[in-house]
């Protein structure tokens, strides 16, 4: 996990319905990270504009399979949650990237196993 400009922010919570899934077996995913996703139209106590500052991307790729893809905009709330599911076809890594308008990168990976 790369989060070095969000470094006092909590590793993204993963959860997957079955970890080791048959073939062809539909698995859901549910991922969440903390982030404070600023639209950039707000302002501060002195009135100066908060910099916008939202998750802008978001991918989950299997192996080098890509799939799943979001790209947020500002409507999102803080702390964005995910949910998506899939096909199993194969074993791999499931590895879920967020980036955002700061420039920082996290990542989480889970194992999947089909059976």
């Amino acid at each position: 996990m790369d989060n070095s400009s969000n470094s006092n922010k909590k590793p993204p919570r993963i959860w997957i319905s079955n970890a080791t899934p048959k073939k062809n077996e539909v698995l859901r995913v549910r991922a969440q990270i903390e982030h404070v996703m600023e639209s950039g139209l707000r302002t501060d106590a002195n009135g100066k504009v908060r910099p916008k500052n939202i998750v802008n991307h978001f991918e989950a790729s299997l192996g080098n399979t890509l799939i799943f893809k979001w790209d947020p905009g500002i409507s999102i709330s803080q702390n964005p949650y995910i949910e998506f599911t899939f096909l199993t076809r194969e074993s791999g890594d499931l590895v879920m990237t967020w980036k955002d308008d700061a420039g920082m990168t996290m990542s989480a990976k889970k194992t999947i196993t089909v059976a």
